[in-house]
């Protein structure tokens, strides 16, 4: 059980690597042994370890954190501006990316991409329509290797095709059915698989090429690509 084990890790590091360029898989546990980097509202930044985060409908609601003095911080989602988390046990192999070169023009200057290749997950406060109503988020962004023209960001409700796991331990998740996207600094939206193809010519409307190339048969996998040709597009 114990090799078999091993073999799908494996595997499923012999994947990420040949993803190196595609969406980072999100993360829902976090170490508390290990540093998270949280910049405030105020522009105030604060290291320490977690000791706790609570969620609310699979949002973080509030995250305590204990930083070197030995002070205790309670946080909620308006107090923080953006953050970089530390995934905790099997959750981390997901998260170590040597993204390619090809890709660092469309990186967000903002993005501290060290913390990133290392396996941090970076959240961020932004507007996200839900409705009618657009109101004020942490979300997880999962594209921060190219995400400066058009942001990816995780739908904690969002269902999956297919997954890898042994004895009940997930190894490999399966493609989100649904994500909240975003381009530039408007606010972001839910997009799901199932009306990829009747979204698509307005979603990317600014970039006839990719319109011409893929509305025919838009694949929702390639999603992260149609990202970069629109970043290329709005250069």
């Amino acid at each position: 059980m114990i090799k078999k084990t091993l073999l799908l890790m494996m595997l499923f590091l012999a994947c990420t690597a040949t993803k190196a360029q595609d969406l980072i898989n999100p993360s829902y546990g976090f170490s508390h042994s290990k540093t998270a980097y949280i910049t405030l509202a105020d522009g105030t930044e604060i290291s320490g370890t977690i000791r706790d985060i609570d969620r609310d409908k699979g949002l973080i609601e509030f995250i305590k954190l204990q930083d070197a003095a030995g002070k205790k911080h309670k946080l909620k989602p308006e107090d923080i501006k953006f953050m970089y988390l530390p995934p905790s046990g099997l959750d981390n192999l997901t998260k170590k990316i040597d993204f390619g070169t090809d890709f660092q023009k469309w990186n967000d200057d903002k993005l501290n991409q060290e913390y990133i290749k290392e396996g941090y997950a970076y959240f961020e406060t932004a507007d996200v329509q839900v409705k009618k109503k657009t109101s004020k988020l942490l979300m997880q962004l999962l594209n921060p290797a190219f995400s400066k023209e058009f942001k990816i960001y995780c739908d904690p409700h969002a269902k999956e095709t297919t997954s890898l796991g042994v004895g009940g331990i997930k190894f490999v998740g399966g493609d989100a059915k649904s994500y909240y996207v975003a381009k530039k600094d408007a606010p972001a939206f839910l997009l799901k698989k199932k009306e990829y193809k009747k979204e698509f010519a307005t979603l990317w409307s600014g970039c006839d090429k990719l319109i011409t190339a893929s509305s025919a048969d838009p694949k929702w996998t390639d999603l992260s690509k149609h990202a970069v040709t629109y970043s290329e597009c709005a250069q």
